[in-house]
């Protein structure tokens, strides 16, 4: 796992990073919505020389069922670079995938076949709870000390708080919980980081009571799911400031900041306001010498025929967007906003990030529109663009359609099937359009649903950087 150099994966800038070469492989988490049958990473040729790209190339199965495959990362990316890393020369080689209902953690080894990758290590939920407290393992980041795991829950059947687990590089050993002092923070969902700032930030969800069953509408309209970001200092491990953005904002969840390390900003994405149904981005920032956010994005529900909609939607007679995933290409200038429940993905110019500007966007199947493929135009599509994830040079983008197992079943009742979609970045008008040779869909997937990708040898979300 150790090498002599530094990976060649790694980048001290974004700048950097932003010429990496086009990634060869893309790994997506696949799950069974009955958890009858192991969920799996299954591997895609992403490739365009390739006989086989577009196309499902790589299966591994986990040992067990239940799980419920949904965020994944990397051990170890460009923040081993960092001036004050302990582990330089680690390697970006392990997947280290959660399973979001069983609380087992496990690590896939990507060599000495990328297209097949083994697994190593199971992390059991007990070994979680014993350790750091928490269950429900959530986001993962590779820090430049650790691997870091959000958790939404508690252990030995609490509800919370959740927090943060730190993992060892080397032996992916629970270390312990990473919050020294957490004062108010309660919910848990994502986390980030201005690494040289020593800032590190939280958003909020709900406890697993709260979601696992789906949405629950008392407490949606009881403003009761997460409303605020947290901001930590990271040295210290402790709670500074906790902002809140008013309780009709229900659920701040994907947190992108600048890859830029001299910035201080970053964005959050709300999934709906109780008012309008509308969802919302936010930006945070320094205020003097505190923290700030500010909305700067506005997306409004669409109308819709009642008998169209989900019963959980009928009453309202709109679709909601649903802001489910954000995502911020490499050289901050574009932030990409999937709306799950209109079935759109938009492209916006975040160059001034108190002023976005929407510069494009492409319609995939949605609650009503079920707007099909343009290369495949007599399939409707169920699910639209959730997880969304963006090449380290800002030219493709990928699409993949399943959010949660119970949200799925809400808001797409019918079924949400399963499809990834790549969408490339038009270099003239810099919009996106959507590749015709790229769209594994149905049973590529062996009737498991999928969730997020990540790229081979890194992408917009999975390094950080400590030099601009």
């Amino acid at each position: 796992m150790t090498r002599w150099t530094p990976d060649p994966t790694f980048y001290p800038s974004p700048a950097l990073a932003a010429t990496a070469p086009p990634e060869k492989l893309a790994y997506v988490a696949a799950f069974d919505r009955a958890g009858q049958r192991p969920d799996a990473i299954a591997v895609l040729d992403t490739d365009p020389d390739s006989g086989s790209y577009g196309r499902v190339v790589g299966w591994t199965e986990l040992p067990n069922t239940g799980d419920e495959l949904h965020h994944f990362g990397w051990n170890a990316c460009s923040s081993a670079l960092c001036p004050t890393a302990p582990h330089p020369h680690v390697e970006r080689r392990y997947l280290i995938v959660p399973g979001l209902r069983s609380s087992r953690i496990h690590v896939l080894d990507t060599k000495p076949d990328p297209r097949r990758p083994s697994l190593v290590k199971v992390i059991e939920a007990e070994e979680l709870g014993e350790r750091a407290g928490y269950s429900r393992p959530h986001t993962v980041h590779c820090g430049p000390d650790g691997i870091y795991v959000s958790a939404l829950g508690g252990a030995d059947g609490q509800e919370g708080p959740g927090g943060i687990a730190v993992l060892d590089h080397t032996t992916f050993e629970v270390r312990g919980a990473w919050e020294a002092d957490r004062g108010p923070q309660f919910l848990a969902y994502d986390f980030w980081w201005h690494y040289t700032q020593d800032v590190l930030v939280t958003s909020e969800w709900g406890t697993p009571s709260m979601i696992e069953d789906g949405i629950v509408g008392e407490l949606l309209l009881g403003r009761r799911y997460g409303h605020a970001i947290h901001f930590w200092d990271l040295a210290k491990r402790r709670h500074v400031q906790r902002v809140d953005l008013g309780d009709q904002y229900q659920m701040p969840l994907e947190l992108r900041p600048a890859h830029d390390p001299t910035k201080s900003y970053g964005f959050v994405g709300v999934v709906i306001s109780v008012e309008d149904l509308s969802a919302s981005i936010w930006l945070w920032h320094r205020d003097g010498d505190a923290w700030a956010v500010t909305r700067v994005i506005d997306i409004p529900a669409e109308p819709a025929d009642p008998a169209d909609l989900p019963d959980l939607l009928k009453p309202f007679g709109a679709v909601p967007p649903l802001v489910t995933d954000i995502d911020l290409s490499v050289d901050d200038r574009f932030l990409h906003v999937s709306c799950w429940g209109t079935g759109e993905l938009i492209r916006y110019d975040v160059s001034d990030p108190f002023h976005p500007v929407r510069v494009g966007s492409v319609r995939l199947g949605g609650i009503v529109n079920r707007t099909p493929h343009p290369a495949f135009p007599d399939e409707p599509l169920a699910g639209g663009p959730q997880m969304v994830e963006i090449s380290r040079d800002g030219r493709r983008v990928y699409v993949s359609n399943s959010l949660y197992g119970t949200w799925d079943d809400q808001f797409y009742p019918d079924g949400v099937g399963a499809w990834v979609a790549k969408l490339d970045v038009d270099p003239e008008h810099g919009g996106l359009v959507p590749d015709p040779r790229f769209f594994p869909r149905g049973e590529e997937f062996r009737g498991l649903r999928v969730h997020q990708t990540r790229l081979q040898g890194g992408d917009a979300s999975s390094d950080s950087y400590c030099f601009p």
